[in-house]
């Protein structure tokens, strides 16, 4: 469990890491990074309904995308993650951005 930016409490239960890992089997050895990607992410953007994603740079071509819900105040849970390389964020509504050094 890890805490989004907006201080919620984000769930992910084993029964969601194996679905996630049997439609993305690239993703299975980033448990941590998914969790670390809800935390401390790049960006967060709009997902459908009310979802938001979480976005991480892995590389210069790769994103890691963890797809959360915030429930109420105390819960929130993750519905999937994979990688993408096909984001335009000037497409995006972008929520929240980490500041540049």
């Amino acid at each position: 469990m890890v805490n989004s930016k907006n201080k919620i409490p984000i769930r992910l239960t084993e029964e969601r890491w194996f679905h996630i890992i049997e439609n993305h089997d690239d993703i299975a050895g980033y448990y941590d990074t998914v969790l670390e990607t809800i935390e401390d992410p790049d960006f967060i953007i709009e997902g459908y309904r009310d979802a938001l994603i979480a976005l991480k740079t892995i590389n210069k071509k790769k994103m890691l995308a963890a797809v959360y819900k915030e429930l109420s105040s105390k819960d929130g849970f993750v519905i999937t993650a994979y990688f993408t390389n096909k984001l335009q964020l000037n497409k995006v509504n972008i929520l929240w951005a980490k500041k540049q050094n």
